[in-house]
């Protein structure tokens, strides 16, 4: 049985108070979550990522958040987000760089000076974008 999804007006909601709060592009955020956790609240990943926005138990304890917790979790996720747009965007590249940080962490795209060369991450990349560009035209 697949994992429940959040319904789409909560996860709009979710979605829109902390991208507002953080400043950071809803689309952005829902793109993020989609590539994650497919809208899923529960899911926990083989490396131990938790909830929508698959966030480290180090990176919620780092941003005070519990990723149990849906709202918190995407809030988490979304200070992130911000956190990383801040750090790359004055890089050539900015976009990618800040999606494979997210994935791989920054740590590793700083040592590439950008993308790194991990087949996961490219995809990831190559995904986050194509559905940041579906949720723009989506509004």
């Amino acid at each position: 049985m697949p994992p429940a999804r959040l319904a789409p007006n909560e996860a709009r909601a979710i979605i829109r108070a902390a991208a507002l709060k953080h400043k950071v592009s809803a689309a952005f955020v829902k793109s993020i979550m989609a590539a994650e956790s497919d809208f899923c609240p529960g899911v926990v990943s083989d490396k131990g990522a938790i909830g929508l926005m698959q966030l480290m138990p180090e990176t919620a304890q780092q941003f005070g958040v519990d990723p149990n917790i849906p709202a918190q979790n995407v809030d988490g996720g979304a200070r992130y987000l911000k956190a990383l747009i801040t750090r790359y965007q004055k890089s050539r590249n900015w976009l990618p760089r800040v999606i494979a940080a997210y994935n791989a962490g920054p740590g590793v795209v700083d040592r590439y000076h950008g993308v790194p060369p991990y087949r996961e991450t490219r995809a990831y990349v190559t995904r986050v974008l194509a559905y940041l560009r579906r949720f723009q035209r989506e509004g």
